[in-house]
């Protein structure tokens, strides 16, 4: 089949990417791989979240202020299209302290970071009466918190689902179960799948989160990604307890608890162990502590796309012209930037954002 791009990678940044180069008109060949791939869009933690990123990079925060500040006309249009309500809520969100010295030292680098983001850092420290007041639920060892007026949630899989939905029902073929192997570049891409498929296509986007560490250098990229493991639980459907998000828990729109996530150096270990699930309870019993009696239904662990900086990269091939690698560990939060501005960088187009620092070449 004939395209003029091909996406490699049908998770959320690649669906992403797709829906809006085919907003644009452009044909699109989504190649999902298998089920054993592993898929950080159906593991992740489901934050819309601009707090304590680019403390090191200012414009990475400003890239993730574009893209919630795109979130809820973005979230509206796939619901209107697919009659799927993915979610979302941006009535800010919470970095919870145990200690008033860590809560001073983060309050102490946030107003760095204002500084250099011109004032748009939106926050506000709340002591633990102020927060108690917010968050009745809230435990007595929380001495405080920041809550970051553009942070929020959403829900991943039904993000995925519409996501899905909407590239195919604009005329984008999103095919599952397809490993690239082999990918050559003469009149064109030509590109050809494990179980035989082949696709012919003037560019490729490999968006293939850690699979781009192995198709990567074959397109002519460094790919300098790593596995990070996160594990996670979730309980029970439970009344309303908490009202905002944070790091720690957040109850999801469907009514579970959702607690995480551990920072685990582990390879592609995908695994869950007894120490990981039981710091992450420990901490979020302690920041809510009627979860203490909460029903779990299910832990897992799910291995984030790191680069060795954590910010995203978005590069085009020196040596196959054409061919672009998007990848990055926050996906749900960049995916409404990838869906209405990335295509304009693809596309070379007048007014596109500069992401000339979120190339390789910082490396």
């Amino acid at each position: 089949m004939e395209t003029d791009y091909a996406i490699i990678g049908g998770g959320v940044v690649g669906l992403s990417v797709a829906w809006g180069l085919l907003s644009l008109g452009r044909r699109v060949v989504v190649l999902d791989g298998g089920d054993g791939s592993y898929r950080a869009s159906r593991g992740n933690f489901g934050l819309v979240w601009i707090q304590s990123k680019g403390l090191n990079e200012p414009r990475y925060a400003r890239w993730s202020q574009r893209s919630t500040g795109l979130w809820k006309e973005f979230a509206e249009e796939l619901a209107c299209h697919t009659g799927h309500d993915v979610g979302l809520e941006q009535e800010g969100g919470y970095d919870l302290h145990f200690s008033e010295e860590t809560l001073a030292a983060t309050v102490a680098k946030y107003e760095v970071l204002k500084a250099e983001l011109d004032g748009n850092y939106p926050y506000e420290v709340l002591g633990h009466n102020a927060l108690r007041q917010a968050e009745p639920e809230i435990g007595g060892d929380v001495v405080g918190a920041i809550l970051h007026h553009q942070d929020g949630q959403a829900n991943p899989l039904r993000l995925l689902k519409a996501l899905a939905d909407d590239v195919r029902r604009m005329g984008g073929r999103v095919l599952n179960g397809k490993t690239v192997d082999y990918v050559d570049r003469s009149d064109g891409f030509f590109l050809e799948c494990d179980d035989g498929t082949t696709v012919r296509s003037e560019r490729v986007v490999l968006c293939a989160g850690l699979g781009a560490a192995t198709l990567g250098p074959k397109l002519g990229f460094k790919a300098p990604i790593r596995p990070q493991r996160g594990q996670v639980i979730i309980t029970e459907k439970l009344p309303k307890m908490i009202n905002r998000p944070s790091l720690i828990a957040r109850q999801t729109d469907e009514g579970g608890i959702q607690m995480g996530a551990t920072n685990e150096e582990v390879g592609f270990d995908d695994g869950t162990t007894t120490e990981g699930i039981a710091k992450v309870a420990r901490d979020a019993v302690r920041a809510f502590p009627k979860l203490a009696k909460a029903q779990v239904v299910r832990t897992w662990g799910a291995l984030r796309v790191m680069s060795p900086d954590g910010l995203p990269i978005y590069q085009e091939s020196a040596e196959m012209p054409g061919a672009f690698l998007v990848t990055c560990h926050s996906g749900i939060t960049l995916a409404a930037a990838h869906a209405r501005l990335l295509p304009h960088w693809l596309e070379k187009a007048t007014g596109a954002p500069d992401l000339e620092v979120f190339s390789e070449s910082r490396f």
